[in-house]
């Protein structure tokens, strides 16, 4: 198997998750049609967002749909060659649209079967509600977990190597794509506006030559 070696230094950075978050080009003419065709499906499908196997959103004849589909497909090539990826890797995107109104989330939860996962954000709420309670809320954000357990028992603050926990407050027109076996849990939606998002997992079209050498 080849092995990374250290730099000249002497430093080896092992076991890299790469979270990848970029705002697409070309959004802000995209992002009303998305909204209006998922408010569309959703007035025809009320479970749209939780019967999210029932169809593949990606693969809509709509000319912001495609638009998202060569996107995405663009960003897992980006994502690839940036891990050092650089043979033929095949793929298909299976997507699914999530409406969250007020007090909805997400559980903690991975995507499994999947190689690559991620998020494209539509629309996203304004101001949450002057709510009593704790003033750690992060209302509307989404967090990602560190894979390895127990990895932050000894967590000191700055260490980025063990820090438990990545949190990110989207944006509209923000594309966020990671692991598919990374954790992440999207956090309730706590204003009286909805959070729109198009969600998806890349599914890889198997190939022995993926396989690691063996020596």
């Amino acid at each position: 198997m080849t092995q990374a070696q250290p730099d000249a230094q002497g430093f080896l950075r092992l076991w890299p998750t790469m979270l990848l978050q970029r705002r697409l080009p070309g959004h802000e003419q995209a992002n009303p049609l998305l909204a209006a065709l998922i408010s569309k499906l959703e007035s025809d499908h009320e479970n749209l967002t939780t019967d999210y196997r029932s169809g593949n959103f990606l693969t809509r004849d709509h000319p912001a749909v495609a638009w998202l589909r060569e996107c995405v497909n663009k960003t897992a090539v980006d994502y690839l060659r940036h891990q050092g990826l650089d043979y033929d890797v095949r793929w298909t995107v299976q997507g699914w649209a999530n409406v969250n109104r007020f007090g909805d989330y997400h559980d903690l939860h991975n995507h499994p079967h999947s190689y690559l996962s991620g998020t494209y954000y539509v629309a996203v709420p304004g101001d949450p509600e002057d709510l009593p309670g704790r003033d750690d809320r992060r209302p509307g954000a989404i967090s990602f977990y560190d894979p390895r357990p127990q990895a932050n028992m000894n967590a000191i603050r700055g260490d980025a190597q063990i820090e438990a926990e990545h949190t990110v407050m989207p944006q509209p027109g923000m594309l966020l794509m990671w692991p598919a076996f990374l954790h992440h849990f999207v956090h309730p939606n706590l204003a009286r506006t909805s959070r729109v998002s198009i969600s998806f997992n890349l599914v890889l079209k198997w190939s022995d030559s993926y396989l690691p050498a063996q020596r």
